[in-house]
């Protein structure tokens, strides 16, 4: 399976560090060449010359979901960053594709209304601070079998819960599903 994470600041060079380490083959994404800079050194010292070419860089959206089974996004969790994440990762993935994004404040049920996969949409309903047992800084560990509250849309299929399980339990947490509860 391959992973597409979108952001290479602290979120997203762990999330990309944790996949890496699951044997996952991940395209780490940033428009910002000094981002995707820093999670090169970084994932380099953390993975060391054997494991770093399971994550290659790439500096385009374009580029990172071209063949992604699964993308994570890692802007703000403000709703106009998330709309537009949303729009473009719906109009440049593949179909098949399922998003997941990490939000505690806005429903995924409103989210995947905006896009033609609805039922291939997630939130990770956590504060991955709380996973990692820090503030995100580039020592970030992950803190093995935590659980983790992951919320579907009504539309969710078995076979996005699946995966997205699949892809949770390898990198090392007990996901937890629930329906999205729309305000």
């Amino acid at each position: 399976m391959q992973v597409a994470i979108i952001g290479a600041g602290p979120l997203g060079r762990w999330l990309a560090h944790a996949a890496a380490r699951a044997g996952y083959a991940v395209l780490l994404e940033d428009v910002m060449p000094a981002n995707l800079h820093h999670a090169q050194e970084y994932l380099r010292q953390q993975l060391g010359p054997a494991a770093l070419p399971m994550v290659k860089f790439v500096s385009t959206i374009e580029d990172a979901v071209r063949e992604a089974d699964l993308v994570i996004d890692c802007v703000p969790d403000e709703l106009e960053s998330k709309l537009e994440i949303f729009c473009l990762l719906d109009r440049m993935a593949p179909p098949r594709t399922v998003l997941i994004t990490p939000t505690t404040r806005l429903s995924i049920a409103d989210l995947a209304s905006c896009t033609y996969r609805a039922d291939k949409c997630v939130a990770l309903a956590v504060d991955m601070r709380e996973l990692t047992g820090n503030s995100m800084k580039d020592g970030a560990q992950l803190v093995s079998g935590a659980g983790i509250l992951l919320r579907t849309p009504p539309q969710a299929t078995p076979e996005t819960v699946a995966l997205v399980q699949e892809f949770w339990t390898r990198v090392g947490f007990v996901p937890r599903f629930e329906a999205d509860r729309t305000q």
